[in-house]
């Protein structure tokens, strides 16, 4: 039976002795008397406190104790407790049972709603999901239900209507609606070998796109994934959480038996009367607020995130961000665009281009493709290459026409002749943050080829609200020293760390973490063991799967300001997480003198049913306070000229 069936279940049937204590004064009783508040309290306790009872058990015959643990105690003490009494002919307190519950139960009502609420940026991604597909089939377009959409497949999208899959525009442009998936506001521009998302709308085009993700490969339902997993994941913190519940119950069941002790044996109170101090004391402290905190600021923040188009796959990322010192950027794809171009050919321009293009052909590096389209567009044809060999951080070698070619770095023609004149034209071209690669033939170089990556146009933004935060900014590359400083000199970059290996990019994170916790910034395959290392990996949402999947932290819209946003939206989550511990904690410590009647004497004092509207309403000022992060400004700076 659901949590809000039980309440309302509890409520109904404790209406009738909240009347008769109320009425009781002007000579109006309960028909039947206690023998009606005992059917009425027996049905309470049956239906809605049962499943506290049965947890409790569960807990105990597995020597521990929970939440439910105490509110089991309180329940079962004041019901059987007035079973007695009401056989003895002393006054019962049944209802002191069934307002526990009812209180208990309108904790947990509002603490359902707000996760409902918290998780309600998810359920409105997939309800924006199209139902269905205009797909090319026998050389026709029909409208196909979604699910028989596959990978491959044509698909034509008219104005206005929502993109059903993800895939790559073959014909036509348009400008697309992308703000339910990234949380960008403006419209994208797009044409001919653009990416388009699934869910987004098309606003004033048609445009014909091949599909390449489908079901529960598409971006929307891998953010769905991830934001559910987080949302049900747990930070660190939580363990102590965790820890101070499995010994906090014992230890409050020890405070209420000394309660009643002391009333009772001590101070002569009524039996009655103990028991209530007694069973006060169990229903104040127990400690859902305290269980609340953090799942609920966790679901939040996460919430929030998703709609930002900021990914935080669980709660450890979380406590992890707090502390971190140092931000490492890749270079390539990270703070550059990663669609790098030929600048300069250096040499025979057609022999060059077509030695190189004939060697990149079989390689995956970027930089390949720019040597690709270049020679592309000059209409050359390359030669076949045979043996071909990728050395890792220096190139690539084969044989073309029984000659030896080689397209690489200093490093990979380290038995090459080089020109003096070359090498200074090198250095200019680097100094003017251009990667350059040689192309020899037969031990000798034969030209060589300036490649340019401009940083992206937010670049520099992104590293200054960063620094403005106080963290040390890194950028790790493969390229060499010259361009990486000349990129980190315009993006404002801290420190340089060129010509890394990219087997050996994990190290030097590792290295960097002897300082203080890091975070890695990357988008590639040879980012994935740096963002495993580092203690929060933020990888780029246009990345490689590996990529992402090693990633803590995704930022969908490839806007590298948001890893200030995401750093900013971690920590204030995981500081609402303390706050809500914190108020948790204090609340109990400040109930338990008052449940307990040291303040009896001045009329100060909280009856069981008190008690558990007291603790539903602290469980609703934790939930509320993490909801409150719905409304949390995310610090913006002002932008760099």
């Amino acid at each position: 039976m659901s949590i809000t069936k039980r309440f309302w279940i509890s409520l109904v049937f404790s209406l009738p002795m909240l009347a008769n204590m109320i009425l009781i004064p002007f000579g109006w009783m309960l028909p039947g008397g206690d023998w009606t508040q005992l059917i009425l309290t027996t049905v309470v306790m049956v239906v809605s406190a049962g499943p506290f009872i049965k947890s409790a058990w569960a807990s105990f015959t597995k020597h521990h104790s929970n939440m439910d643990t105490l509110v089991a105690i309180g329940t079962a003490t004041a019901y059987f407790y007035s079973i007695y009494a009401m056989a003895t002919g002393q006054p019962v307190f049944f209802e002191s049972a069934a307002f526990v519950t009812t209180f208990v139960l309108l904790g947990q009502v509002f603490e359902e709603r707000m996760r409902n609420n918290a998780s309600n940026a998810v359920e409105k991604l997939v309800n924006l999901q199209a139902k269905d597909a205009e797909v090319l089939r026998d050389g026709q377009y029909v409208r196909v239900p979604l699910e028989e959409v596959v990978s491959g497949d044509v698909l034509r999208v008219k104005p206005g209507q929502k993109i059903p899959v993800d895939g790559v525009i073959i014909k036509g442009s348009s400008s697309v609606d992308e703000s339910m998936v990234t949380g960008e506001s403006m419209p994208v521009e797009k044409t001919v070998d653009d990416a388009v998302i699934g869910s987004t709308i098309n606003s004033n085009g048609t445009f014909l796109f091949k599909a390449n993700k489908v079901g529960d490969q598409t971006m929307l339902a891998q953010i769905v994934e991830l934001v559910k997993k987080a949302q049900n994941s747990h930070a660190p913190i939580q363990k102590l959480t965790d820890k101070v519940s499995d010994i906090f119950v014992p230890v409050v069941l020890i405070i209420a038996i000394l309660t009643f002790l002391v009333w009772y044996v001590f101070l002569a109170a009524s039996l009655a009367n103990a028991l209530i101090f007694a069973v006060s004391v169990v229903v104040i402290v127990c400690p859902c607020a305290l269980g609340l905190a953090t799942p609920t600021a966790l679901m939040v923040g996460t919430g929030c995130g998703a709609k930002m188009g900021v990914l935080i796959k669980n709660g450890e990322v979380l406590e992890a961000v707090n502390d971190v010192k140092t931000v490492v950027f890749d270079k390539t794809g990270t703070i550059t665009e990663g669609q790098p171009k030929v600048t300069d050919v250096v040499g025979d321009e057609q022999r060059v281009l077509t030695v190189a293009a004939s060697l990149e052909e079989a390689s995956e590096h970027p930089l390949a493709a720019a040597i690709l389209k270049r020679a592309k567009a000059l209409n050359l044809t390359g030669q076949t290459a045979q043996q071909f060999q990728a050395v890792e951080g220096k190139g690539v070698q084969a044989v073309l026409g029984g000659q030896t070619a080689v397209v690489g770095n200093h490093k990979l023609l380290a038995d090459f002749k080089f020109d003096a004149a070359m090498e200074q034209r090198e250095a200019a071209l680097q100094d003017a943050g251009k990667t350059v690669v040689y192309v020899g033939v037969d031990d000798r170089i034969i030209g060589m080829i300036a490649i340019q990556d401009v940083p992206k146009e937010t670049s520099k933004q992104a590293i200054a609200d960063l620094k403005a935060r106080g963290l040390k900014t890194v950028m790790l590359t493969g390229d060499n020293e010259r361009v990486a400083k000349a990129v980190a000199n315009e993006v404002g970059i801290d420190q340089v760390i060129a010509d890394v290996l990219p087997s050996d990019k994990a190290d030097h994170v590792q290295a960097l973490q002897k300082s203080g916790k890091v975070a890695f910034v990357g988008d590639g395959i040879n980012d994935a063991p740096a963002l495993t290392v580092a203690d929060v990996g933020i990888a780029m949402g246009s990345g490689t799967d590996v990529a992402i999947d090693a990633g803590g932290i995704v930022l969908v819209k490839n806007d590298l300001r948001d890893v200030d946003r995401a750093l900013a939206l971690s920590r204030k989550t995981f500081n609402r997480i303390k706050l809500n511990l914190f108020w948790a904690f204090i609340y109990n410590v400040l109930g338990i003198p008052v449940a307990a009647g040291l303040f009896f004497a001045v009329g100060l004092s909280l009856s069981p049913e008190l008690a558990g509207l007291a603790m539903a309403f602290s469980s609703l000022s934790v939930v509320t306070s993490s909801v409150l992060l719905n409304k949390a400004k995310i610090e913006t700076r002002a932008r760099v000229a």
